[in-house]
């Protein structure tokens, strides 16, 4: 900004095994999200590394960038992202599309995505006639439609009444737990991340002030 060098992430060095559930915790523009978008490969590091399944993310090409996000990585959003002119299969099925899936496994990978959320009953609906929970089921399916192994999580309640957040929440657990898939959720509310991830990073000015495991949470799935 001006002449000065503002550093989202700020030689920040950890490592998130697999299966684990972490919490990116932190004010905004505290760098959780920054650094999120760098494990997605969304964003390249001006300098560092961002190890995924042994590959160096900074080293790899547009198109090798591309095929780690179709196939490995999952990604959820505050605001859902849904196209309203689809349908919830269709939105389902998007990511299968891209990835040039056969016609007949799309559809079977799209229909046991929204089993798994609970939306076998609204295949045909669009967006507008979701409610907003079930709107970020869709937006969840969508991102398990290719079976990742990380789930990156960004604000996925901050668009959800408590209850219904609640759900969306429990629902992100149990995925983690059924499945090993590891889960890295980007949140500002502590009372989240102490009901239910085993890990809280924090970070504030791009830098992690702390690392963490979450007592409460690990007992709480028998990991203590």
């Amino acid at each position: 900004m001006g002449g000065t060098l503002i550093r989202a992430v700020d030689n920040v060095t950890l490592t998130i095994v697999d299966g684990e559930f972490v919490a990116l915790l932190g004010a905004s523009g505290s760098g959780k999200s920054s650094l999120l978008n760098l494990l997605a490969g969304l964003d390249s590091p001006t300098s560092g590394t961002v190890v995924s399944g042994g590959k160096d993310l900074a080293r790899l090409s547009r198109a090798q960038l591309a095929v780690y996000r179709r196939s490995t990585v999952g990604m959820i959003f505050q605001s859902f992202n849904l196209i309203p002119r689809m349908t919830v299969l269709e939105n389902v099925e998007l990511p299968l599309r891209f990835a040039e899936v056969d016609r007949a496994r799309r559809l079977d990978l799209t229909n046991r995505a929204l089993s798994r959320v609970g939306l076998s009953g609204r295949l045909h609906h669009r967006p507008v006639e979701l409610s907003g929970g079930e709107q970020q089921r869709v937006a969840i399916a969508r991102a398990l439609v290719t079976e990742p192994k990380i789930l990156l999580a960004d604000e996925p309640t901050g668009n959800l009444d408590s209850r219904t957040g609640k759900e969306v929440m429990d629902l992100i657990r149990d995925l983690n737990r059924s499945s090993q898939m590891t889960v890295v959720l980007v949140t500002h509310e502590h009372a989240i991340a102490e009901t239910y991830v085993a890990r809280m990073i924090s970070l504030a000015d791009g830098k992690v002030i702390s690392d963490i495991a979450n007592t409460k949470a690990a007992a709480s799935r028998g990991d203590a």
